[in-house]
């Protein structure tokens, strides 16, 4: 959201102003210390930027899976399961984005998701 901000060359507080949020709001979005926005703030954002169909889509996508702080249950889950989750929580910032990416694309082949 933020390339997009700059790009369209206005501040976080005329953004916030112009959709009706606080400047505040948007800079913790901005900086990942907030989690997943409303569907209704993606939609002021999308209609802000005039973001269209499949770009649209993508950027709800990623708003959906931008949460910073997430925590995995494993309580009902396998001994395996367990023990990817410490052991990615442990090791997730020793990795490089291709590495992130490639495990991500990894993860979501084995568990047959588009």
């Amino acid at each position: 959201m933020r390339e997009l901000r700059e790009a369209k060359g206005v501040n976080q507080k005329q953004m916030a102003n112009d959709i009706g949020v606080s400047a505040a709001y948007l800079s913790a979005l901005e900086h990942g210390h907030r989690g997943v926005p409303s569907w209704h703030f993606l939609q002021r954002v999308i209609g802000y930027f005039n973001i269209i169909w499949d770009e649209a889509e993508e950027f709800q996508r990623l708003a959906a899976t931008s949460d910073a702080r997430v925590m995995v249950d494993t309580v009902e889950l396998s001994v395996e399961a367990t023990i990817l989750a410490n052991t990615l929580a442990e090791q997730i910032e020793k990795l490089s984005p291709s590495d992130c990416m490639e495990l991500d694309a990894l993860i979501k082949l084995k568990a047959k998701i588009p």
